[in-house]
């Protein structure tokens, strides 16, 4: 439609002017009692362009945030208040509001507080926080351990979001995680969470995680996390029995140079019963491997590449028995330190018919995507 063009075009070119602000310029607002608290968050818009159609042909879809057909997107306008001193109290709240909200929104939350299509509203994170070397302990609602790649599309170096993170991994969870710094290179964190992506769950504390986090050197950084707890035999649902849930996951990260990066997340899962899409009830496995590069071209340009492959041999994360891979290569441009514009084409293929024409009846093995991202930051 001509008005989504026109939204588009009068997005980016609000980015465009707020990219020629000065991000560092001091919030006055609210008053000196609450100066403590910073501020600080941004507005990420993409036009998305998927040759097919974007459901795999259990109905599930093929991607969870860029999901736009052919169009533009407020991703997501996300505004972060925190106060995180070295010892004491402090706390984090960060809030989206976009199309992200409704993917972003754990099982028990209603994203759709506007009552407008394709615009949501969630709280990603609300916790208090209390430091006190080497301990920190936090409580309240809390992302997961788990994989590389995160909401929070600065820390991301693609526009798309891998398979892993959105069929192998938890989201936000409810409850207490501690952190003990053994030395200046091991951290052990454990938690304890009312279950999997989820804020309203029968029983409290039904599940647990236990990670490991550790520097081999001043270049190579260690995670190693695990998950085990309650969950319902389908994905986002309050009600009905459950099972034991569990997922092994790791990912390491390698400053090769000032300039170049590598990176890998791999992920095992299991469920011990789970409603499969041949409607038995049986044990379903995951598992699957990301492999990230990125290198700094110039000042201004820079080039990541992420391949990954994905077995749903139950078909019980996507619905659709199947060896699910994609390659993505992405080209940033940042204008300035506090804007930058990607440029991102995507190829996903599987050993299967999984993914619907646009017409909704033929059925292909591949998929492809194009986008633009820009993110201006502010804060």
């Amino acid at each position: 439609m001509r008005w989504r063009g026109l939204l588009g075009c009068l997005l980016f070119l609000c980015l465009i002017q707020l990219a020629q602000a000065d991000p560092e310029v001091e919030i006055i607002y609210p008053p000196k009692r609450f100066k403590r608290i910073k501020y600080s968050g941004y507005v990420d818009v993409s036009y998305n362009y998927l040759v097919r159609s974007r459901h795999l042909t259990s109905g599930v879809n093929n991607r969870l945030y860029d999901l736009e057909v052919n169009g533009p997107t407020l991703q997501q306008f996300l505004l972060n208040a925190a106060t995180k001193p070295r010892s004491d109290w402090g706390m984090s709240i960060t809030t989206v509001i976009g199309r992200d909200a409704n993917e972003l929104a754990p099982a028990g939350y209603n994203p759709n507080v506007f009552n407008i299509q394709n615009v949501g509203f969630a709280v990603p994170e609300a916790f208090v926080q209390y430091s006190r070397e080497p301990f920190v302990v936090k409580i309240g609602a809390i992302r997961s351990l788990a994989g590389l790649e995160t909401y929070d599309y600065r820390k991301n170096a693609n526009f798309s979001r891998s398979i892993l993170d959105n069929y192998a991994q938890p989201g936000e969870h409810v409850g207490v995680r501690s952190l003990a710094r053994v030395n200046d290179k091991l951290s052990i964190i454990v938690g304890a969470f009312n279950g999997w992506s989820t804020i309203k769950q029968s029983g409290t504390f039904g599940a647990a995680e236990l990670g490991l986090s550790y520097f081999l050197r001043k270049s190579i950084t260690l995670m190693i996390d695990g998950y085990t707890g309650d969950q319902h035999l389908t994905d986002k649902t309050s009600r009905g029995p459950f099972s034991r849930r569990n997922l092994i996951d790791m990912y390491a990260v390698w400053h090769a140079t000032d300039k170049l990066r590598f990176s890998t997340n791999i992920d095992y899962g299991w469920q011990n019963k789970a409603s499969l899409p041949n409607k038995v009830i049986g044990q379903a496995i995951w598992k699957g491997i990301g492999v990230y590069s990125s290198y700094m071209l110039s000042d201004q340009w820079e080039g990541s590449v992420r391949g990954e492959v994905f077995s749903d041999s139950d078909g019980y994360r996507t619905g659709v028995k199947q060896n699910w891979r994609e390659l993505t290569l992405t080209l940033r441009w940042l204008l300035r330190k506090n804007f930058y514009i990607d440029a991102e084409t995507r190829h996903d293929f599987s050993n299967v018919p999984a993914f619907v024409d646009r017409n909704g009846v033929r059925v292909n093995n591949n998929q492809q995507s194009y986008a633009l991202e820009a993110l201006y930051r502010f804060g």
